[in-house]
């Protein structure tokens, strides 16, 4: 008797689209890395976490431009084992990740800070103060 296998042809065609988990510590899989974040409110900033274990600060970018924020991370590792003279072993590791987001309300871009302490991004990015409504008076 034939096993009959039952597919769904969205699947196969979006399959290659979006980003499975990878293992970020030992750098040996050939899939980008993933990039956790974790957005919150207040009344006044957002406070952004983003983890990057493994990534130099000077290898991370922020961009903002208005209600939108995209970080973006590129990871470079080369691993040569040697015994003696001869070599054993070369693995090389390149792998970019990039995340966009639109937060709620725009983002006061000359208040922004950011710090990279322990793999993990930090960003505080105040809220723009809205632009009140002006009534114009009709002569």
């Amino acid at each position: 008797m034939a096993n009959i296998i039952r597919r769904d042809p969205l699947e196969d065609l979006f399959r290659g689209f979006f980003v499975r988990p990878v293992d970020f510590g030992t750098g040996t899989s050939s899939e980008a890395p993933e990039m956790r974040v974790d957005v919150k409110e207040n009344p006044d900033a957002y406070q952004v976490h983003a983890e990057l274990p493994g990534i130099g600060k000077e290898d991370i970018h922020v961009h903002i431009d208005g209600p939108v924020v995209s970080i973006s991370a590129e990871r470079k590792q080369e691993k040569e084992v040697k015994e003696g003279s001869r070599v054993l072993r070369t693995e090389r590791y390149f792998g970019k990740v990039s995340r966009s987001f639109q937060l709620g309300q725009e983002v006061d871009e000359a208040a922004a800070s950011a710090k990279f302490n322990d793999g993990v991004l930090e960003l505080n990015l105040p809220k723009k103060a809205a632009a009140q409504a002006k009534r114009l008076n009709i002569e």
